[in-house]
């Protein structure tokens, strides 16, 4: 969720700091003992005298501290030890080795009370590995796992069989998920490598079959590979229905939710294993995180990704060799969603960034030609728009070092003179990275219609990128209008302002890439939309927009497509809320 709900608990203390009155505590306390009160009696408890004499004189919703001297024998015995040293007074009687606990091994009646709860949530995990689980059973911490397939009963479910995107399994593999119906994934698998895979290039096309039978034979109830299988079903899923979450009625659970609840229960057993498919697996997670507009769980699931990340990275012999390539690119893919999330939000760095320049880019994933049963793979090993993205992001990263924390902490007042020769340098990097594109992923810069969604998001991507890196300009010549006269600053803000124009000209072009970018490209809205706002009020900057009536519907446009995102997340709400207050008032003050 986001940071603009997250919710603080409150905990009370374990010690005497319950401030309900006595006599309610007891009943309280009397009622949990089987006994109960009589309407009649107002406040009287009926029942045995001498028990309610204890109950208004012990603290019962607490349990006392005991006195925790005392040796094996008489613990074992459940009798009381005076504690005497080297043998207490039974031990003297009988003869017997007196032995205490070694202090730091004190368990008061609170302490045990813990670890029996921990036994009791660790028989549960157990208990649910080891039976059925059902859709309903699925719903997890997320939201309703509603399924996408009719509920069916358990002979209906029991004589569904699985099946593989190339042909039956057995009917000696019965459906281990009630509710689900794997007979007919293959659109969904495809769905995963042509629309989604593509983004994150963190599956292999070529070892999904052998994935998916070792899911089939856990019962997708355990493993790294019944996660794996789930999270791709799960993504495909979304990617098959329009991959923008936007598109989905309000009431309509999101698509692959069933799929993504069943892999959810998996992910606590992945948390404490170091190898890289349990790494895949979180990364996967954490990517429908984002499609569900939730930044904040994403983070948490990429920071547990990056831990153990640097745990392998900081010893690469360790990782099998047949594993090389996807442990470069579930790095890539944590440092860049990462780097998106730090970029919005102001939470911890993980440290993945560290191993950013020793990294080696992606390459093809080795084809294995000899697959069981002689599957084809269910797509093709696309990197083209991932290496893109990797490049450009560590621009992105650069200008956000050089100008907004390099810059302005190294003078003590903004100087263009200063930022001038970083923001040519940076935007000549930008354009060295377009031209260097491969001709499937290069869109073209002027205003006509791109051959893709990548080349679409890639020119999305770029506009942002340069928007950012002459900001400054911007921003300068708002605070003082007389900077507007410095050498090259009309110019500099002529194409700050181009870029914004471009990110928002055609809005409904953000839709393309809404599986991965949502979140990102609805705060980067906001942010270009307010500066255009901005600019409209301020005589110089206004003679380098668009006509006033363009901008009017440009805005306008911007407004309703915000609101139409509202209901997400509570952080595009507020976003939202701010850009329709802004123009409102913008629209005032025009009227002026």
């Amino acid at each position: 969720m986001d940071p603009a709900i997250t919710s603080h608990s409150r905990h009370r203390e374990s010690n005497g700091s319950d401030r309900r009155p006595a006599l309610k505590r007891a009943r309280s306390s009397f009622e949990k003992n089987g006994h109960t009160e009589s309407a009649d009696s107002g406040n009287e408890i009926i029942g045995d005298e001498s028990n309610l004499r204890r109950i208004s004189t012990d603290p019962l919703d607490y349990p006392r501290r005991r006195a925790i001297i005392a040796c094996e024998i008489c613990r074992s015995r459940k009798s009381r030890c005076d504690g005497g040293r080297p043998k207490c007074k039974l031990c003297t009687e009988l003869n017997a080795e007196c032995v205490y606990r070694e202090p730091g091994i004190k368990l008061d009646a609170g302490d045990k009370l813990i670890l029996e709860q921990l036994s009791r949530i660790e028989g549960l995990l157990h208990s649910n590995l080891a039976a059925p689980v059902t859709v309903g059973a699925l719903a997890g911490p997320i939201s309703p796992a509603t399924s996408n397939t009719a509920s069916t009963g358990p002979e209906d479910g029991m004589a569904k069989r699985l099946s593989t995107t190339s042909g039956t399994v057995p009917t000696a593999n019965p459906l281990p998920l009630n509710g689900f119906d794997f007979s007919n994934i293959t659109p969904y698998v495809h769905s995963f490598f042509d629309r989604v895979n593509v983004w994150y290039a963190v599956v292999n096309p070529h070892v999904w079959h052998s994935h998916y039978r070792t899911a089939i034979s856990q019962g997708f109830r355990s493993g790294a590979e019944s996660c794996i299988c789930l999270l791709v079903l799960a993504l495909g899923q979304a990617g098959h229905y329009g991959q923008s979450i936007s598109r989905i009625p309000h009431n309509s659970p999101p698509a692959g939710m069933s799929y993504f609840a069943a892999a959810w229960s998996l992910l606590p057993n992945l948390i404490t294993r170091n190898d890289i498919l349990s790494a895949q697996c979180h990364v996967l997670a954490a990517a429908y995180m984002m499609y569900l507009v939730r930044p904040l769980e994403a983070w948490n699931l990429l920071y547990n990704t990056s831990m153990k990340l640097q745990l392998l990275l900081s010893s690469p012999d360790n990782i099998p060799v047949q594993h090389k390539e996807l442990s470069e690119r579930v790095y890539w893919n944590a440092l860049m969603i990462e780097s998106d999330l730090l970029a919005e939000l102001d939470l911890p760095h993980s440290g993945v960034v560290q191993f950013e320049e020793s990294m080696r880019l992606p390459r093809s994933f080795p084809y294995e030609s000899s697959t069981p049963g002689g599957d084809e793979s269910p797509g093709n090993d696309e990197l083209w728009y991932f290496l893109a993205e990797i490049a450009l992001r560590r621009l992105l990263n650069r200008v956000s070092h050089l100008i907004y924390s390099y810059t302005y902490k190294r003078s003590s007042s903004f100087s263009i003179a200063s930022l001038e020769p970083v923001a040519a340098e940076l935007d000549y990097q930008l354009t060295q990275w377009y031209e260097s594109l491969p001709s499937p992923v290069k869109f073209p810069r002027e205003r006509l219609p791109a051959s893709n969604q990548t080349q679409t998001v890639l020119r999305l991507r770029y506009f942002a990128c340069r928007t950012i890196i002459f900001r400054p300009y911007i921003q300068a010549v708002l605070a003082d209008e007389n900077v507007a006269n410095e050498h090259g600053v009309q110019e500099a803000c002529r194409k700050c302002l181009e870029a914004c124009i471009r990110q928002l000209e055609c809005i409904s072009a953000h839709h393309d890439g809404h599986l991965p970018y949502l979140w990102q490209g609805a705060l980067s809205i906001m942010s270009q939309s307010l500066l255009v706002m901005s600019a409209t009020l301020n005589n110089t900057l206004a003679a380098l927009l668009p006509p006033a009536h363009q901008m009017n519907a440009i805005i306008a446009e911007v407004v309703n497509e915000l609101d139409r995102l509202a209901h997400l997340a509570p952080s595009i709400q507020l976003c939202a809320e701010m850009v329709r207050e802004a123009e409102e008032r913008r629209q005032m003050w025009m009227k002026r």
